[in-house]
C-alpha cells in the first residue's frame, strides 16, 4: 500500500492528497511532502517557495487570491493547526469546469493536503481559534502579478457558511471577478 492517496476531484488538476499517518504510543510521524512520490502519481512541480500563515480568529476568511501569468503558481496546502474550509475557484477560461468552486475541511487532525494547479483563485476560513496553514508554491511571491476576487462574488456563488467573516482590507477591496485581469 502507497503511504500516499492522492484523490482526483471533479475538477480537472485539483487533488486531495492523504498521506499515511503512522502512530504508537508516542504519537505520530507522517511525510508532510516527497517529490518524487508526487511525481509517481503524476503531480510535478519544483516548489520555490513555502508560506505559513495563522489566523488567531475563529470566522477569520482569507482570499480569494492568486497570482496572473506569467507568475501563476501550483500551491501545495496543509492545515498544520486547527482546522480551515479551503476553497478553490478554477480561473481558466477555457475550462469546462470555469468559475465552479471546490470546497475541502482541511485539518491538523485528517492531515489532508490540498494539490491546486495554476489558474485557481484561493481561500479559507478559519473554523477555530489559532489556525495555521503551510503550503507550497512554485513561483515565488510577485507583488505586481499579485490580485484577489472578492469572496462573495455572486457570479461564483461560494457558500462560506459563515454570516459576518473577518477580512482584511485587501479582501473587502477584491473586485468582482469580471472586473479582474486574471489570465489564465
Amino acid at each position: 500500500m502507497s503511504d500516499l492517496l492522492v484523490e482526483k476531484t471533479d475538477i480537472d488538476g485539483l487533488y486531495v492528497l492523504s498521506p499515511k499517518v503512522y502512530g504508537d504510543n508516542r504519537g505520530w510521524f507522517t511525510e508532510t511532502y516527497s517529490k518524487r512520490k508526487l511525481q509517481e502519481e503524476g503531480l510535478a512541480a519544483d516548489f520555490v517557495q513555502d508560506n505559513h500563515s495563522f489566523s488567531a480568529q475563529k470566522g477569520t476568511l482569507r482570499g480569494l487570491h492568486f497570482q496572473i501569468n506569467p507568475m501563476s503558481q501550483i500551491k501545495l496546502i496543509r492545515c498544520s493547526r486547527g482546522a480551515v474550509r479551503d476553497i478553490v475557484v478554477d480561473l481558466r477560461k477555457n475550462s469546462p469546469t470555469y468559475k465552479k468552486w471546490f470546497s475541502i475541511e482541511l485539518t491538523a487532525e485528517n492531515q489532508k493536503q490540498l494539490w491546486i494547479p495554476k489558474g485557481f483563485a484561493h481561500g479559507f476560513l478559519a473554523l477555530q481559534e489559532n489556525c495555521e496553514i503551510q503550503y507550497k508554491v512554485d513561483a515565488y511571491y510577485s507583488p505586481e502579478h499579485d490580485r484577489s476576487v472578492r469572496y462573495d462574488d455572486p457570479e461564483i456563488g461560494i457558500d462560506w457558511e459563515v454570516a459576518e467573516p473577518i477580512l482584511s482590507k485587501k479582501d473587502l477591496d477584491a473586485p468582482l471577478l469580471s472586473e479582474s485581469d486574471a489570465n489564465f
